[in-house]
């Protein structure tokens, strides 16, 4: 009797490195590939933004084009559904008559409950799921999940010694689709900035360039720079797709190490690796708390919602040159270096007074690389309701600004202008702020 799978990709837009996928494939005759545009993603989501915006858009569109050339050299197509995932595979499944589902392992709350409703639908059907995302299976963590600890350092002390599983080869074989009707990817129309190529090919292209340069065994002292396509890895938007697997840049970093030999900046890579994975873990242990305003600590939090003042941050119009040329990046390319963000967060909480959470759920909006734990994850560390020991980071916007555009170039360059912006148009009772009178 033949056996008819389904693979349902979702952050792992890639072949290379793809476990679940190669596990299922070994255990069906036909297999049916599923990507869903889930039309929630475009619809506001209660903190005045949406989960997917233009440039996000934009780059996954790529990555699944990227993937499509690269399923069809294996003669597989990739069957792309705009509409709620539940439905639309609950569709698949009774149409095609599946016998298998797999996918990567997903650290989001809302993703895991959508896997959930499956296995309720149909229960008579063979589910598989691999850690494909993380660095680490969660069975080799020293740890269950709900016992991750408090603090990344704590974590690291943990995992550091641990074997990292070696990244497998791109896939060479699958077995080809059941006779069906495929509908073509769909292409956003307007033209934006691109910094970044969404697909394998570009993520792996980028890999190969980077490791070829020594940038890094400088790494340490250039990634807190706010610009230059080699002061960081510039990894982070095809990891949070899934075009680029994180065991695979690990593989590439210990070559590098042995070629080149390894130095402070080289572990520095690894660290931020390790940061990264901390997050996947921790959203897993704290699901819904993830997104609500006294996140893990569940302590009073006290900010306001500004109207103005959250339209002045989103469009770099506020008093904080540094602040306005950063989102101005942001708006315009979808990226924003790490430093960066630390900024623009930390003056949205601090010196705005703004719940974090709009300002988390407008980074999800705009980022191409928008990573769901590790998003609102630093968002939380920020505030001082997540991880951070030291109960959240207020930076000094003018010693951010001496250190890391000390000649103003970064703000000339994005406009960020003069710092001569007001906070506020009104006062408390809504009354005109009016300029103080001049003297005659």
């Amino acid at each position: 009797m033949t056996q008819t799978g389904l693979f349902w990709f979702t952050n792992d837009l890639r072949l290379h490195d793809q476990t679940a996928l190669w596990q299922l494939a070994n255990r069906v005759d036909r297999l049916i590939c599923v990507y869903c545009i889930d039309p929630e993603w475009f619809k506001p989501n209660g903190l005045n933004s949406r989960a997917m915006g233009q440039q996000r858009y934009r780059f996954l569109l790529e990555s699944l084009a990227d993937l499509q050339t690269a399923l069809a050299e294996l003669g597989q197509q990739l069957l792309v559904l705009e509409q709620s995932p539940v439905e639309a595979i609950s569709q698949v499944i009774e149409r095609h008559q599946i016998r298998h589902i797999g996918r990567s392992a997903h650290p989001g709350i809302y993703e895991q409950r959508q896997w959930q409703s499956l296995q309720r639908r149909f229960p008579t059907l063979r589910f598989l799921q691999t850690d494909t995302f993380t660095l680490f299976h969660q069975e080799d963590l020293p740890f269950r999940v709900d016992e991750l600890p408090k603090s990344f350092s704590q974590f690291r002390r943990k995992v550091d010694a641990l074997q990292v599983p070696a990244a497998q080869k791109a896939l060479t074989y699958l077995p080809p689709p059941p006779e069906m009707a495929f509908t073509a990817i769909p292409i956003q129309q307007k033209t934006l900035n691109p910094l970044f190529k969404g697909g394998e090919a570009a993520a792996l292209t980028q890999l190969t360039n980077y490791f070829s340069s020594d940038a890094a065994s400088q790494y340490k002292q250039t990634r807190n720079a706010l610009d230059g396509w080699l002061n960081s890895t510039r990894f982070s938007p095809w990891l949070a797709n899934g075009c680029l697997s994180v065991r695979h840049i690990h593989s590439r970093l210990r070559q590098y190490e042995r070629q080149q030999g390894a130095n402070e900046s080289t572990e520095w890579i690894f660290v931020e690796l390790l940061w990264r994975e901390y997050f996947q873990w921790y959203a897993i242990k704290h699901g819904y708390r993830l997104f609500t305003p006294a996140g893990i600590t569940q302590k009073p939090v006290r900010c306001c919602f500004y109207p103005e003042r959250y339209q002045r941050w989103c469009h770099g119009n506020t008093p904080y040159p540094l602040v306005n040329a950063l989102m101005h990046e942001l708006n315009d390319t979808g990226y924003m270096s790490n430093r960066g963000r630390q900024i623009v967060a930390s003056a949205f909480i601090h010196e705005l007074r703004m719940d974090w959470r709009y300002g988390a759920a407008y980074f999800e909006q705009q980022l191409i690389d928008y990573d769901m734990a590790s998003n609102w994850g630093n968002w939380q560390y920020i505030a001082g309701v997540g991880a951070d020991p030291r109960g959240g980071r207020h930076f000094n916007l003018h010693k951010q600004t001496q250190e890391y555009d000390p000649e103003g170039s970064f703000i000339r360059t994005w406009q960020g202008g003069e710092g001569d912006q007001p906070l506020d148009s009104l006062d408390a009772a809504d009354w005109p702020i009016m300029p103080p009178p001049q003297r005659p």
